[in-house]
């Protein structure tokens, strides 16, 4: 598991852009979801399995820019894990989604793709942003 944008940040160097990228806001505060833990797998066609290829947080804008370096998009299908009970109870919130797991699949892997989460204790959104 490789842990991208926060151990980046730690060691004082930018983020390079990538060309998947998440944006979570918090709905019920109005605000950007900061250090929000997600997790990225892609689905191997072999064994039909998931692989993990990393665990990141939001920044303090509630981005996650840092998902995957340039070059290793490839076609397939993709998860983002969003940790949404851990987010929730940081704040002494209950939340009635323990996480949200948005599915989506990249035909090409030239085109950026942008995956918002709007999110409340009660509801989630989302959809392919640009």
């Amino acid at each position: 598991m490789t842990l991208l944008f926060e151990d980046r940040r730690s060691r004082g160097v930018e983020p390079v852009s990538s060309p998947l990228t998440t944006h979570v806001l918090d709905t019920a505060s109005g605000s950007p979801a900061w250090s929000f833990c997600l997790c990225l797998s892609r689905l191997e066609v072999h064994g039909q399995q998931w692989t993990e290829l990393g665990k990141s947080y939001t920044d303090p804008e509630g981005r996650c820019p840092g998902l995957l370096p340039p070059g290793h998009m490839k076609a397939g299908t993709y998860k983002l894990f969003f940790d949404t009970e851990g987010y929730w109870r940081k704040r002494g919130q209950e939340s009635f989604y323990p996480y949200v797991e948005v599915v989506f699949t990249i035909t090409n892997e030239t085109h950026k793709v942008h995956v918002p989460l709007l999110l409340s204790p009660w509801s989630y959104t989302t959809y392919r942003g640009s």
